[in-house]
């Protein structure tokens, strides 16, 4: 990482003091700052204490402040120093932007849209290392950017970029950058889907002449980024991606990964991308074959002749979930959890796939209301009762494979700590259910 003075003795208070804030205040100190730390949560501020932070009510002091960065899940309008917020929105930075200010000579490549911004980063980063390329993939995909402890000049970063850092971001600029998808989502903290797409699109008027920003527009919310462009210019060259016209390219590519639709746009994502950092088709080709899927997308468990079972965890939407009700067929789909806000469930392309759907979590009414006039449903609660209520139904008696889908379309905090290990407990049911079972 580069080190920058410009920092030395600045006053710079960090509201929000998780992985994120922390990974900003152990930056600073380095770079010689003075940091104001603060969160709101108690249980914080002992951990604060711990690692040696200096807390501190940074909006009452009369401490003149250069700079506030705040953490991606802090909304200025909705947390308790709102009026202080609102008054110094010309002072708030986010870690996008110090990262950005410490790493300029480096190529920058960042992923934002609503489904498959973690798939894409890693489709590019196969890709890259692939052709040799010294390659660090950072962000909401798993470590903070700031986490990183030696960075190198020719590194080359793929970041993956949330509403919420852009929100806030006025440094940050990527030579690449991708908008992969827009749909209904994080609506409770942007209002409405316009205010959504605005946020998004910042991801390409942060950047200069010489950057290419990549877009999908038969997606309809994306498309909706063109009305924004008659009356704010672009400055970067826009690189319109289409799937249809890569179709010799998908016939080359020979990895049960790339299949479904989602997986085939992050890839012709990932491919344009490469191209124009002039990586050569059979280099391309090479790490895309080899590219092996994320964990909790898609997932493979369990396969045998007549039975496939899905771990898809991740789908925390509808849009996201539909992805897989799309790819297979004979579904017995266990769904349930916190929805998001203003979602809704647009079933009639996929119900004839759709044997029998398994609500679980503790929000049953509102999966009730989704699904009841569309498929044949029950109530199981909990992931091990969805289980068990699935191995009593399954009938084996057509030559065709069953699948069955974990795809909650639902956040997972109700009942388990993150969608990781609520994918890992359904992993952990199935292969206790059905390893063993002779007829499957």
């Amino acid at each position: 990482m580069v080190t920058s003075k410009k920092y030395q003795n600045k006053k710079i208070a960090i509201y929000g003091m998780g992985l994120t804030g922390c990974s900003v205040a152990k930056t600073l100190k380095k770079l010689g700052a003075k940091i104001f730390c603060w969160d709101d949560n108690s249980e914080v501020r002992k951990k604060i204490k711990n690692l040696n932070f200096p807390l501190n009510k940074f909006w009452l002091s009369q401490n003149f402040i250069d700079n506030i960065v705040i953490s991606p899940g802090i909304d200025i309008d909705r947390c308790k120093i709102r009026k202080y917020l609102r008054k110094n929105l010309d002072k708030i930075i986010t870690d996008l932007d110090l990262f950005f200010d410490l790493n300029k000579d480096c190529l920058i490549i960042s992923i934002t849209g609503t489904n498959g911004k973690s798939t894409t980063c890693k489709i590019i980063e196969k890709i890259l290392k692939t052709a040799k390329y010294n390659v660090k993939t950072v962000g909401n995909i798993g470590n903070p950017i700031l986490s990183l402890n030696k960075t190198k000049k020719k590194y080359v970063f793929i970041l993956e970029v949330s509403s919420y850092q852009l929100q806030y971001s006025k440094l940050f600029c990527s030579k690449h950058a991708a908008i992969l998808n827009i749909s209904p989502d994080h609506l409770d903290r942007h209002r409405n889907i316009k205010n959504y797409i605005e946020v998004k699109s910042r991801i390409f008027f942060a950047q200069n002449h010489s950057g290419y920003s990549y877009i999908n527009l038969a997606n309809k919310y994306s498309k909706s980024i063109m009305n924004i462009f008659k009356y704010k210019k672009l400055k970067s060259k826009l690189v319109q991606i289409d799937k249809s016209s890569y179709k010799s390219l998908i016939k080359k590519i020979n990895n049960k990964y790339f299949k479904s639709k989602g997986y085939i746009e992050n890839m012709v994502f990932a491919y344009s991308i490469a191209k124009n950092l002039k990586i050569k088709d059979r280099i391309i080709i090479k790490g895309l074959n080899e590219f092996r899927g994320l964990h909790h997308r898609q997932e493979i468990v369990f396969s045998k002749k007549k039975l496939l079972c899905i771990n898809d965890s991740k789908a925390t939407s509808f849009d996201a979930c539909l992805q897989s009700l799309l790819n297979y067929d004979q579904i017995y789909w266990i769904v349930g959890g916190l929805p998001k806000y203003q979602d809704n469930f647009d079933l009639k392309n996929v119900k004839k796939k759709i044997v029998k759907a398994y609500i679980i979590g503790k929000n049953v009414p509102f999966f009730k209301k989704q699904i009841k006039k569309n498929i044949p449903f029950s109530v199981s609660n909990n992931m091990q009762n969805a289980i068990n209520n699935i191995h009593k139904d399954l009938k084996f008696n057509k030559n065709l494979k069953k699948t069955i889908l974990l795809s909650p379309a639902a956040a997972s905090f109700d009942q388990f700590n993150n969608f990781e290990s609520r994918g890992n407990y359904f992993k952990n049911l199935v292969m206790k259910k059905f390893k063993s079972k002779s007829h499957v």
